[in-house]
């Protein structure tokens, strides 16, 4: 965008970064986020953690991109992964792409939001974890990821002409992966209209011991068409989004994705006002028609199960200086969710005579209004306090069974469950009253101290308070926990609320970049489940799995990072850096000091960084501790330690960028502390239980970029 329309990027970008600096976890030292003395003396200049400056034509799943930038993954399909801030995950996490707020519409969320974006597609990427300001966003208690693609390119001249390209290219031999990713823009100076576009392609990949890890294979693509327009003063946005994935395996689940299919539109307008003022606008619908069943050999079944879900929203946004020192910002919002669950008859089968309805006619939605006060109290003291008021109502309709009549001389009880589930009155209401204060000092030029406080409340999603089934067959159908067991739900939950408390020192200077970070979260009704009977299809006692229904309690999760990068060298062989990363998270109930469920062991990285002109080079080393602290009531499966040593090299000459890369140089075999059970195993071969899926073993990775 030309010069004289920077203040068209979004309105809240700026407070929203300066505000989150004061609880930002883990923050970024990648070389690109590297800033020179002038810029760390302009504090809303630093990155936030995860906040991208150069999207370096990474193809594949936004996974790839923010992995890079301390995010951890839920393991699910490949690319589905659940994100995982502050030892929590899924819902917990408010994930906006371009602004618009998805929602999963799945009982196991295969599609989440993350897997409607990939990662070429990306120009920023914000991850503000814990203490989010709530400008930032509300209804989640670990954090909010910002990913946008919006970012329409001007030209200079009166008529449209060619502005900018891309086309990339990649393969991953672990898993016979073909990437490919392009973009292109033509524009004037007022209008902007742009294509972006990413194919993925892949086989199941192999472990460290070249077997092959069942039912990881998968096919997605995306498209996205922005059109936009421009004045002195304000701008106008439409974006249309597709995506068509035909099939995703997904090992750690009963069920795979056998098609999803969305659409979505978006229209943006921006304002500036008076005295630097501004004023944003922005409407968002999205809907997805999405089934499950069996495509491979690899896992076989009999069971369609149907979703479609819509998610339409808008969002006013105002930003007002108050004097020289002082800004407000002011918001309200409106979401909401419409999803139909049903799960096809299958004649000759139980799954018979009728149509299983797990949500019908589901409904949540949000009315939201914030207010947010930003001060600048001296050169060295910032504040930020701000809060935000959301009603949440959910309700559904009628359900079903398959049948109502007996199972095989065995009480029905999913027709006793739909018959109770009927009968009573299902509409809920909540009240989310979310509050935050940050405060920055900067002791000097190059570093500075920052502390933040907040209260954030999530309310349940639909299938938390609405899966009725209590067979089962129809419980394991729920969950997204990737544990094999089989989920039931409550509807009397109660909103989760979480109080953070975070404390974050950064030094950055000529030679060294450091940042460390220590947080602790207590959470009131936290959403977790409780055991309410078991089942095994197996004569073994390694097949048992859990029945759980879920249910508030309270839990406390804490953690600290410490993050280094020391430039020791740069000589005419080049610029050469060190860089270290240090991750510890607990998290437990409060009664019996019990773990909580999927919590990642003590984790380190070790890099050595190399850069000469336009080709650079890295080779880390990365460790993760023993998980032995595990949850007992999902039957959570120990893992060993393990490290891996990762190389990576990119050369750019002119237009085109070469990058190689080989992970997992040495091939071990490791298994994945938060992949779940392979329940694609299990069915294949039952006598060994449900095994921990293993992690990818050695992969010779190419890709290629060219600029036009």
């Amino acid at each position: 965008m030309a010069a004289n329309s920077a203040y068209l990027s979004h309105p809240f970008k700026t407070s929203v970064i300066s505000s989150s600096l004061a609880i930002a976890m883990g923050l970024s030292l990648a070389p690109q986020a590297m800033a020179d003395d002038s810029e760390l003396a302009n504090i809303e200049r630093l990155e936030v953690h995860g906040q991208q400056t150069e999207n370096r034509n990474t193809l594949g799943s936004a996974e790839n991109l923010l992995k890079g930038q301390g995010v951890d993954f839920s393991e699910a399909g490949g690319v589905s992964a659940l994100p995982i801030l502050n030892g929590m995950m899924g819902d917990r996490i408010k994930v906006l792409v371009d602004g618009a707020d998805i929602t999963a519409s799945c009982a196991n969320q295969m599609n989440p939001p993350l897997s409607y974006i990939s990662a070429n597609q990306i120009t920023t990427a914000e991850v503000i974890a814990g203490v989010s300001p709530v400008s930032a966003g509300g209804d989640n208690i670990a954090g909010v990821i910002k990913v946008s693609s919006l970012n329409p390119k001007f030209g200079e001249s009166d008529s449209i002409e060619w502005n900018s390209g891309n086309i990339s290219t990649g393969y991953r031999s672990v898993s016979d992966t073909l990437l490919l990713g392009t973009n292109a823009t033509v524009a004037s100076k007022n209008i902007s209209l742009s294509y972006q576009g990413a194919y993925e392609d892949a086989n199941s990949y192999k472990d460290g011991n070249g077997d092959k890890v069942i039912d990881t294979l998968y096919r997605a693509q995306n498209h996205a068409l922005t059109a936009a327009w421009r004045d002195e003063t304000q701008e106008v946005a439409i974006k249309l989004t597709h995506q068509n994935i035909p099939f995703q395996g997904f090992a750690n689940q009963y069920m795979d994705m056998t098609d999803n299919k969305s659409y979505g539109a978006l229209a943006r307008y921006q304002l500036k006002l008076d005295d630097d003022g501004e004023f944003s606008a922005q409407f968002n619908w999205h809907g997805v028609k999405h089934e499950m069943g069996f495509f491979t050999p690899e896992k076989t079944g009999k069971m369609p199960m149907n979703t479609e879900g819509d998610d339409y929203s808008y969002k006013l946004h105002w930003r007002l200086p108050i004097g020289d020192d002082s800004t407000l910002l002011i918001g309200q919002e409106f979401y909401s969710y419409q999803l139909d669950d049903v799960w096809p008859a299958v004649p000759g089968t139980m799954m018979a005579p009728n149509d299983y309805i797990n949500i019908n006619d589901g409904e949540r939605r949000r009315a939201a209004v914030y207010g947010e006060w930003q001060q600048d109290l001296s050169s060295s003291w910032r504040l930020s306090a701000g809060v935000r008021f959301e009603y949440v109502t959910t309700n559904t309709g009628e359900v079903q069974a398959y049948s109502d009549m007996p199972m095989m001389g065995m009480p029905n009880m999913d027709a006793a469950a739909a018959q109770a589930f009927n009968e009573m009155d299902r509409e809920r209401n909540d009240d989310l009253i979310d509050a935050t204060l940050l405060a920055r000092y900067q002791l000097s030029a190059n570093q500075q101290l920052e502390f933040g406080l907040a209260r954030k409340n999530r309310a349940p999603n639909l299938y938390e308070r609405y899966s009725w089934g209590r067979g089962t067959m129809a419980t394991t159908m729920i969950g997204w926990y990737g544990d094999g067991n089989g989920y039931v739900g409550n509807p009397d939950l109660k909103p989760e609320t979480a109080h953070t408390l975070s404390a974050a020192y950064k030094y950055n200077g000529d030679s060294w970049q450091v940042s460390t970070t220590a947080w602790y979260t207590t959470v009131t009704d936290y959403i977790d489940a409780e055991v309410i009977g078991s089942f095994n299809r197996t004569s073994s006692a390694d097949g048992k799995r859990n029945i759980l229904q879920f249910t508030n309690l309270d839990a406390n999760l804490y953690g600290a990072r410490f993050n280094a990068l020391y430039q020791f060298a740069e000589t005419s062989t080049g610029k050469w850096q060190v860089l270290g990363k240090v991750n510890v998270t607990r998290g437990e109930r409060d009664e019996g000091n019990e773990p909580l469920y999927q919590i990642k062991p003590l984790q380190t990285e070790l890099a050595l960084q190399h850069q000469l002109g336009n080709w650079e080079n890295s080779l880390s080393w990365q460790w993760v501790a023993t998980k032995d602290r595990v949850d007992d009531r999902r039957l959570e499966n120990e893992t060993d330690s393990y490290s891996l040593l990762n190389l990576n090299s990119s050369m750019k000459w002119q237009d085109l960028t070469v990058t190689f890369a080989v992970n997992n140089l040495f091939d071990s075999y490791y298994e994945l502390p938060l992949g779940g059970v392979s329940v694609a195993e299990f069915k294949a071969d039952n006598t060994n239980g449900f095994n921990q899926i293993a992690g990818a073993g050695r992969s010779f990775e190419l890709s290629a970029s060219y600029a036009f």
